[in-house]
Order: C-alpha cells, then structure tokens, then sequence
C-alpha cells in the first residue's frame, strides 16, 4: 500500500506520512510526536485523516496523561466516565488495568458511550503496558459493513431507531463494590436513549450501522422476537472479518479511531500479563 505526505506549514515535524494499513480503513500516521503542542493545521489534517481511515495508529510515542489530554482536547470536549477507574490528577482520562490481581473482563464488540445522547467523536487510547503476548484490539469498519447490505435491507434500515442502555454492559454486581453506590449514581445519570440503525456522518456524509453489542438493547418499533433477530444479525454482519482489522500492540503505540463509524473489541487472552492503557475520550454530537 502506498504512503501518502501531508504537507505544511515548516515546523519540529513539517511532514505527516499516511499509510494505509486495511483495504477499507486503518492507516499508520508518521512524522509526528504527540507530546508536543501541535499546530492547528496538524490538527485539521490529523482530523481529515481519522474521517477518511476512521482508524489511526500512531507509534513510537512516549506522552503523560496531561499530554494525551491536552492532544485529545484539540478534537472537542472531553467525556468523562461515569464508573470506570480514572487517572489519580485527571478526570478525563480512564485508567484500564489489569494483571494478575485483576483478570480483564469479558471480550464483546463495542463503540464508546453510546449509552449517552450524543456519542464520542472518537477515543483516543496509549499503550503504557503492554504483555508480551495477546491483547490484541480489534476494529470493525462499520461503514463498510452498511455498504455491504443488500438494497432491500438498508431501506429496512433506514429510518429505525435502537434504544441503547448502559445497563447492558455495566451490571450492578460486586465487581463495582458491596454497595454499588457509584453504579447506581451512573445509572440514575445516564437513562436509556435512542440512536438511529443508520447514522450519517456528519464530516463525510456516508453512513454506518450504529449498533453494539455492548450497549444496544432493542429496535424500536418492532415486536421482542422481531428486534432481537434483526439486532442479532446485524451484529454478526459487522464483525465479519472483511470488515476487521487486527491491532498488534506494540509498546508506545497510540490508536484514534473514528467512534461514529467503527466498533472495537479487546481480546481478553493475556491474563495473567500485565496490561494498562489510558484512554481519552472525545465527545461528539447527536447521531443522525
């Protein structure tokens, strides 16, 4: 595949190198040290690369959690979760740790925050420990995934409507302590809402199938039986193989990916090594 140069304005990085990596999306961006204060143009071109590969893998880098919040910050304001462990100084970075006392939890495909009314732009994800084997993250072009429906099912598509719940993926159990007093604080503060099937994107205007397993929980309009098996299929349909790319990660490795056409999945097969990552997440606007 072929490596494209974005040119700019000269500067400590003046040439952003873009290889394509997956033949429908993923690309590697080079050139460039995230921990440095980036130019508003870097930034525009960083954003027109993540609309067009909807995933961007930057690798090599070395960046404090002020540093991933600050380059997060450029692209929008930030989310902060309402249960998962966070940075000791920052609230808006997440803090996903697990070794040996900890084992990961299960493996489920998903997009980011659904379970809120208007979903992440996009996340923002450092490698700051990564075992020697596994936990590899996989990544679903769910545009591609919607183009490759056939005409019948996309008109049967568009125009529905999915309630999405944070309830499906965040239970009230243990796990979250004997009184789940911060579950139920994040439960009463983000109620069920409703997403289409369909959504456009609002930077390039193709559309993608915007539902997960790991927040939707029914189509709207159709009867228990009706929803399920259609939400069923459409689930198996994205995470197809045609449609994933595979992220090997390597130690300084930083994924952006485009959380308004893509879903993701960590494979939970490296325990009992040693895996922490800090995620920024950037929030985005209602899907339509």
């Amino acid at each position: 595949m072929s490596t494209v140069i974005l040119r700019h304005a000269p500067q400590a990085f003046p040439n952003l190198a873009v290889t394509p990596l997956n033949p429908t999306f993923a690309a590697l961006i080079e050139n460039i040290d995230l921990a440095r204060e980036q130019s508003e143009h870097t930034i525009a071109m960083i954003r027109a690369a993540l609309v067009e590969h909807k995933l961007l893998v930057f690798r090599g880098q070395r960046i404090s959690p002020q540093q991933q919040r600050d380059f997060a910050a450029r692209f929008g304001a930030l989310h902060v979760h309402p249960l998962l462990n966070h940075d000791a100084d920052l609230k808006e970075i997440i803090v996903l740790n697990y070794d040996r006392s900890r084992p990961p939890e299960k493996d489920e495909w998903h997009t980011d925050v659904t379970f809120i009314e208007t979903p992440p732009l996009g996340s923002i994800l450092y490698g700051a420990v990564i075992p020697e084997t596994g936990g590899d993250t996989l990544f679903a072009d769910l545009a591609a995934a919607y183009a490759a429906l056939s005409e019948p099912v996309r008109s049967l598509l568009d125009g529905l409507r999915a309630t999405h719940d944070f309830r499906k993926s965040f239970r009230a159990s243990t796990y979250y302590g004997e009184d789940n007093v911060k579950w139920d604080n994040a439960r009463k503060n983000n109620p069920p809402v409703s997403h289409p099937v369909v959504r456009t994107h609002p930077e390039s205007g193709i559309k993608s199938l915007f539902v997960n397993e790991g927040f939707t929980t029914a189509i709207e309009g159709l009867n228990a039986d009706e929803s399920q098996t259609l939400l069923d299929f459409l689930i198996r349909h994205q995470a197809k193989p045609q449609f994933v790319y595979r992220h090997r990660w390597q130690a300084g490795d930083v994924l952006f990916w485009d959380n308004r056409a893509t879903q993701h999945m960590v494979v939970a097969d490296y325990w009992p090594q040693h895996r922490r990552m800090h995620r920024a997440t950037v929030l985005g606007d209602r899907p339509v």
